[in-house]
């Protein structure tokens, strides 16, 4: 059994079976719009590591300039650098689940199971994210308790359209390429 099945069913079991089922219109709707939802996600994630990067700069350009200012005055080194393992381990995770949400974009948009698991993983990244930095010294409580409802809001409706993307994709590229075909002759 592959590793995504044996984290796929039980989560299956609480967000689809248990969980209050979503109106067909809204699933179609979700469905329709999920690949740009991807696709927005993956950039504001990039420009949210990239800001993190720019600011731990920041925040070291003035840590080091104040330390210079006071170091003539005898007074200890304030710190010597701000870009700690806590900073580096989210911008790379924040970047992996980046690159998810934008290698989700063409296989959603094209109903392919690959898509669904890549944004599997890109939520369940997200919890795991939302765990581990909860031990660095930028981590909080509330950083954890966000990254837990926004897997969960995520899996949910993630688990909620689940369907769509099961099905082979040669049935429904059929249908379109007929609808073509139609609207030509028309």
């Amino acid at each position: 059994m592959p590793a995504i099945d044996q984290l796929e069913k039980p989560l299956e079991d609480i967000f689809a079976s248990q969980a209050p089922p979503l109106s067909n219109n809204a699933k179609r709707a979700l469905v329709r719009y999920l690949p740009w939802i991807n696709l927005i996600l993956g950039i504001l994630t990039l420009y949210a590591v990239y800001i993190l990067w720019h600011w731990a700069h920041l925040v070291n350009n003035f840590v080091d300039y104040t330390n210079s200012l006071s170091a003539p005055y005898g007074s200890p080194v304030i710190a010597n650098n701000r870009l700690t393992f806590g900073i580096w381990f989210g911008m790379i995770v924040l970047a992996i689940e980046a690159v998810l949400y934008l290698a989700a974009f063409p296989a959603t948009r094209n109903r392919k199971r690959t898509g669904w698991e890549l944004m599997f993983y890109a939520l369940l990244l997200n919890f795991v994210y939302g765990v581990a930095i909860l031990f660095t010294d930028y981590g909080s409580l509330g950083n954890l308790i966000w990254s837990v409802i926004g897997s969960i809001a995520g899996l949910y409706l993630l688990f909620q359209v689940r369907a769509s993307y099961t099905h082979k994709t040669k049935a429904r590229s059929t249908k379109a390429s007929v609808a073509k075909t139609k609207a030509k002759k028309a």
